[in-house]
């Protein structure tokens, strides 16, 4: 499948859910986050190894630590969602993208664009925080 896009393409509910136009929308969406994410996983992994302990004043020590334990949080965040946009590429490939895991309705576009990795319709992530926090309550 070889789509091209007009550069002011914007998915519109009017059209068909899911055609080719608006699956390859949120491939290049996908792509694009994720080419930004491994850039700056990259330049984390520079800094990282760059920064030496070299601090000799304890302050200016602790205060470097947290700033590395700061980027290695960041950095597995990142590579989580590398993880889920993986995962929604594969929906893309496969015909499931779009679509609620937990009821197979169309999720919305605004949901979609504002979180391309969903995977569930806002009332579907809604009942599920519901029954989480009621399980963590008990």
């Amino acid at each position: 499948m070889n789509v091209t896009l007009p550069p002011d393409y914007r998915p519109l509910a009017k059209e068909p859910f899911m055609n080719e136009k608006m699956r390859e929308y949120f491939r290049q969406k996908l792509l694009h986050w994720k080419s930004e994410l491994l850039n700056e996983s990259s330049s984390t992994i520079q800094h990282l190894q760059e920064g030496g302990n070299s601090e000799s004043d304890l302050a200016d020590r602790a205060s470097v630590e947290t700033d590395r334990s700061l980027e290695l949080r960041t950095r597995d965040r990142a590579r989580k969602l590398i993880t889920k946009i993986d995962e929604a590429l594969e929906r893309i490939d496969n015909g499931t993208y779009g679509y609620c895991m937990e009821t197979d309705e169309p999720i919305s576009l605004s949901r979609l664009e504002a979180r391309p990795i969903a995977t569930l319709t806002i009332e579907a992530q809604e009942r599920h925080e519901r029954m989480e926090k009621t399980h963590r309550d008990e």
